[in-house]
């Protein structure tokens, strides 16, 4: 068991004005990714991989593009992303908090 306090740590930076922490077990990871970018005139680049990934809107607005459908979020708002789907997001609000699920995990965010 493992328990992260968000006073107690420094998000690892992602890019400019982005963090993020993670935890994660054998078989499941969550990662909290914190947005001070926004808002943005255009979408990130669009990414993909073979992971599951389940994300909740803990704080701000975004698009949320899954194969170029865009869907607005905000805050307790959930998405689900299968496998392989080209997805990306744009933030709407100055800021906002992601909490990504994913399965398996993602070894690439460990490295």
């Amino acid at each position: 068991m493992a328990v992260i306090h968000r006073a107690a740590i420094t998000p690892e930076p992602i890019a400019p004005r982005r963090g993020r922490y993670l935890t994660y077990t054998d078989h499941l990871m969550m990662v909290v990714v914190e947005f001070g970018d926004g808002p943005a005139n255009e979408p990130d680049p669009p990414h993909s991989h073979p992971h599951e990934q389940v994300t909740y809107v803990a704080q701000g607005e975004v698009y949320f593009f899954i194969e170029d459908v865009r869907h607005k979020l905000g805050p307790g708002d959930m998405i689900t992303v299968p496998p392989d789907a080209p997805h990306s997001i744009q933030l709407i609000t100055p800021t906002a908090c992601l909490v990504d699920t994913f399965t398996p995990l993602r070894e690439d965010f460990l490295k």
